[in-house]
Parts: structure tokens; C-alpha cells; sequence
């Protein structure tokens, strides 16, 4: 019996894609209970797309696929990433096989697992915290049932990506990810202070190209194109966590999201003194440091498990 039940809730995305994959290499340690996708790299209609045709590629139909928020609480439109190219897989086209999306939607889909096996189920963020958020508001319950939420997101001790002060994922939707850090939930978080780090090198690269499957080409062919904007594989460290959490090391701290317009809209601030806490306490535990060569071993690792036929 695999050690963690996860829900991803993503928007794929090259990283999005390599994180979903290293999941699915690795049913000792984690059963997925199902995919979620919201607008955030690219439109809902394609991240749901490309979800289906990883799970499509990876053989495993099984696993449904649920649509959830095509735009931010307060925004019309999201913010739209360029590093993932038009369509979101690096240039990489995968074809759904038949397989459609679920009826239900990601939100009710996120709120009747959880409740149906309460403390069990942990949620893996890797987009935007849209879904997560509206979850949490419809079912009040729901952050008493959640086991942990380890997400992929902010900057905490460095500047942002998407603006100096704010990473994407924050950036698209900041108020979703105020109510996610007020929650009360157990938060690991996965910012930029870690994932700077895990970068995708040529040399890293040109070793997962010798395994002799279509898997493990796909994803390299869509690693190539994305690190070319952007080496860091930002996402797959949330999986990797769950994994083997030995990889990693951080730091417990108050994490509060900035909402306020103006130069530090979506920003991410954690307070980790007690003069800065002033009496009040930690909410998330933020990774600072990665093992990165142990981790791309283990990427190798989870990639060579892979065997099928051309497609």
C-alpha cells in the first residue's frame, strides 16, 4: 500500500508534466487519487489537455482528470506564462486517446475525496491556488479533514519570477493563496528559495535522453524546450518530497501573501524570528535547501522504471 494518498492539483506545464510522471514512477510511496487542473500557464482547456495526454502517454486511463477554475477570485484573466510555448508542453503535442475529462467539477471532486477519507488525502498544488482556495471556502470542513497541503509556490526569502516580489503561482491568483496560508492547514511550501537550485544542466539532461523509452524521451524532449526560459524543474520537487522528504531541509515561519495592489502584489513574506512572529505562530513549514544531485538521481531512477512500447 503506497505511504501518501495525493490529489495534483496543476496546470500543465512542462513541470507540471515531469512532477504528474514522477508521481505515477512511484507506487510505493504515492497512490493518485486523481488530477485537477486550473487556468495558470496556459487556458483551462489546455491544461486539461495536456493532463489527459500525459495520462494518456503514461498508460494509465484510470486515473480521472477533473476541470476546475478557469480564472483567478479576482481577476477576469490570469496571468499567462511564456516559458511552457503556446500550448503548454514545451512543443510536445500528446493525443487524449478517447479519454475525456470528468463531469464533476475539480472543486467538488477535491472536496469529496477529502471528505470521504478524512486525515488521509494530501493536496499537491503545483499551478495556481485557485481550486484549492474555493474548495476551502464551499466546504468549511474541509481544512480540519485534509492530512497536509505541500504546494508549489512564492518566494520567500528572494526576489519573484513573474515581478521582482512574486513568484507565478502566487502571482495569478495572491487572494487564493492568502486563504490557502490562513487556512490552518499543515503547509510544506515549495518557492523559488529551493527551486532555483534544481536545475535541469545540459549534462543532467543528455543522461535521462539514454533511457530507451517513449516515457522518458517525451518528457526530456519537453525539459529541453522549457529549459531553454527556464531550467528549474520547480514542480517535480513536490513529488519528490513525498517521496523521500530526506532530499530536502527548511524552515518553520509564518507565511503571509500580499493582496494589496501595487509593486508587491503577490508577494509572499515569512516571518521566522520570534521578534518578527511577535507571538504568533509558524503556519508552513518553507524548503530552503534541496539534495540536487540526489534528486535527479532519483528522477533517472523513476524514468528508467518505464517501458512501453512506441506509441
Amino acid at each position: 500500500m503506497a505511504s501518501h494518498k495525493i490529489i495534483i492539483d496543476c496546470d500543465p506545464g512542462v513541470d507540471d508534466a515531469v512532477a504528474i510522471t514522477l508521481a505515477l514512477a512511484a507506487p510505493d510511496e504515492i497512490e493518485l487519487l486523481g488530477v485537477t487542473t486550473v487556468a495558470g500557464n496556459v487556458p483551462l482547456e489546455n491544461t486539461t489537455r495536456n493532463a489527459i495526454g500525459l495520462l494518456a502517454l503514461l498508460r494509465r486511463p484510470d486515473i480521472p482528470v477533473y476541470a476546475g477554475c478557469a480564472r483567478p477570485l479576482m481577476r477576469a484573466v490570469g496571468h499567462r506564462s511564456i516559458m511552457h510555448g503556446t500550448e503548454g508542453l514545451g512543443g510536445v503535442e500528446l493525443t487524449n486517446d478517447g479519454i475525456e475529462p470528468a463531469s464533476e467539477h475539480a472543486v467538488d471532486f477535491i472536496i469529496d475525496t477529502v471528505m470521504s477519507r478524512p486525515g488521509e488525502v494530501t493536496l499537491c498544488p503545483i499551478g495556481p491556488l485557485t481550486n484549492v482556495a474555493v474548495a476551502l471556502v464551499k466546504e468549511p470542513r474541509l481544512a480540519s479533514n485534509l492530512k497536509q497541503i505541500v504546494f508549489m509556490g512564492g518566494a520567500a526569502f528572494g526576489s519573484g519570477n513573474t515581478t521582482p516580489s512574486a513568484e507565478f503561482n502566487v502571482y495569478v491568483d495572491p487572494h487564493a493563496a492568502h486563504i490557502v496560508a490562513c487556512s490552518g492547514v499543515q503547509l510544506t511550501m515549495f518557492g523559488l528559495d529551493v527551486t532555483r537550485s534544481v536545475i535541469a544542466t545540459p549534462e543532467r539532461l543528455v543522461r535521462l535522453e539514454t533511457f530507451d523509452n517513449d516515457v522518458a524521451r517525451t518528457v526530456v524532449r519537453m525539459m529541453t524546450a522549457y529549459a531553454q526560459g527556464d531550467p528549474c524543474l520547480h514542480d517535480p520537487c513536490v513529488i519528490a518530497w513525498m517521496i523521500d522528504p530526506g532530499l530536502f531541509s527548511g524552515v518553520d515561519a509564518l507565511l503571509e501573501v500580499d493582496c494589496a495592489a501595487g509593486p508587491n502584489y503577490g508577494r509572499t513574506v515569512a516571518s521566522v524570528s520570534s521578534r518578527h512572529l511577535a507571538g504568533r505562530q509558524a503556519n508552513c513549514k518553507i524548503i530552503t535547501n534541496a539534495r540536487c544531485d540526489d534528486l535527479f538521481e532519483m528522477l533517472e531512477q523513476r524514468l528508467a522504471r518505464f517501458n512501453i512500447p512506441g506509441i
